[in-house]
């Protein structure tokens, strides 16, 4: 609420359903799943979230098209890249970005806006390169405009990479207790 009131708008969560005691207590802000969605928890994503950072199958952007409510703006979704190949990580492998947009773009309720990437911790530069070059490609086909790349410890490599948004949550909120992330 604080930050909030300090004019931040947009609120990402790591799961839905922490994120959805959070969206009753501020209904009116944008929020992001930015962590790994579930099969079983897309109705929920598709209904709530307005933008979904974690793609990385066409069965789960297929549901949350499905799923999406009609009289709710198209969800905007960004395709998540393992640029890393790390098998312990989410997404696509740079290789399967465009196979997977070219499901997603015509898919009626969602809205393709880019990509997301987490790359291991160490070899960020030489990664966002690699993300940047996937995404500069991705734009010769297709309308995007987003580059979710970088935390809180490396934000400022990240947009001098070509990120247009960052996921800071750490510098504003602090670390997560450890019990928060076994719950």
């Amino acid at each position: 609420m604080e930050a909030h009131a300090a004019g931040q708008h947009a609120f990402g969560e790591n799961y839905v359903q922490e994120a959805l005691e959070k969206m009753h207590a501020l209904p009116a802000l944008e929020w992001h799943l930015i962590g790994p969605l579930q099969s079983n928890k897309t109705r929920l994503a598709a209904e709530r979230f307005q933008w979904i950072q974690t793609i990385d199958r066409e069965k789960i952007a297929r549901r949350l098209s499905e799923q999406r409510p009609s009289e709710l703006p198209a969800l905007n979704v960004l395709i998540q890249v393992n640029v890393s190949g790390e098998r312990t990580k989410s997404g696509v492998a740079a290789a399967e970005v465009k196979t997977l947009a070219r499901t997603i773009a015509p898919l009626p309720r969602l809205r393709l806006r880019g990509l997301m990437a987490i790359p291991e911790p160490g070899a960020q530069r030489s990664r966002y390169g690699e993300v940047r070059a996937v995404f500069q490609e991705l734009a010769r086909e297709f309308d995007v405009d987003t580059l979710s790349i970088g935390m809180s410890d490396d934000l400022e490599l990240a947009i001098a990479e070509g990120a247009t948004m960052v996921r800071i949550g750490t510098a504003i909120f602090g670390a997560r207790r450890r019990e928060e992330r076994a719950a």
